[in-house]
């Protein structure tokens, strides 16, 4: 006997619906890792781009890098 694996009587919304279920899972995955990386920033890397931005100056930058 060959038994068949499918999605039965769901339709033409039900197929729709899973893919935009997965699509929203999907980059829901991919948010949420994105908002992790940019909450890992260590105080050394921001206060290169506050130097690089031309918010700091030099001699800023070095007084606060040498107190962390």
């Amino acid at each position: 006997m060959m038994y068949y694996w499918h999605m039965g009587n769901m339709g033409l919304f039900g197929g729709i619906g899973m893919i935009l279920f997965w699509g929203l899972f999907i980059w829901l995955i991919v948010w949420i890792v994105s908002q992790n990386k940019k909450q890992t920033e260590d105080p050394k890397s921001i206060l290169k781009k506050r130097l690089a931005k031309g918010e700091i100056s030099g001699d800023e930058y070095d007084k606060l890098v040498k107190k962390l």
